[in-house]
């Protein structure tokens, strides 16, 4: 777990509020990493994060605001070099917007409790959806289950 129990008064996993807050706040209470991937939709070299190929049963949270964004059981192995899911936890706990960034038009997962940017969707991954959430792992939270 990366932010609970930090210094981020804005983390929860039981409050669901939408949060607006300005990139400055977010700057002083997270740490660079989590900062420059959440705020500045920056991403994690492939084969790195620690979730890519982890293998645990239980939820992954967002490591920004604790938002529950996915479950064990949606996670599969698509070799991209990013923990890679076919499906949210619960409607709404993502929302997207249209990236036209490096001459590309894609998906973009943005936490939908705090905006943070989380990583891609794309529309080649396994039944039952098709869908692939390319994560990055510094902006995931995991929590085992009991």
């Amino acid at each position: 777990m990366q932010q609970q129990g930090s210094s981020n008064p804005y983390y929860s996993r039981t409050d669901s509020a939408k949060l607006d807050l300005p990139d400055s706040v977010w700057k002083k209470v997270l740490p660079p990493d989590v900062y420059d991937v959440a705020r500045r939709a920056g991403t994690e070299r492939a084969f790195t994060g620690r979730y890519w190929d982890y293998e645990g049963t239980g939820t992954y949270y967002c490591a920004v605001c604790g938002n529950a964004l996915f479950r064990s059981d949606a996670k599969f192995a698509s070799s991209c070099g990013w923990p890679s899911f076919f499906e949210t936890v619960r409607p709404g706990s993502v929302e997207y917007r249209i990236d036209r960034a490096y001459g590309m038009e894609r998906s973009e997962v943005l936490c939908g409790r705090c905006g943070s940017h989380l990583g891609h969707v794309f529309e080649d991954g396994p039944p039952p959806t098709g869908r692939r959430f390319c994560m990055n792992s510094i902006v995931l939270d995991f929590e085992p289950d009991e």
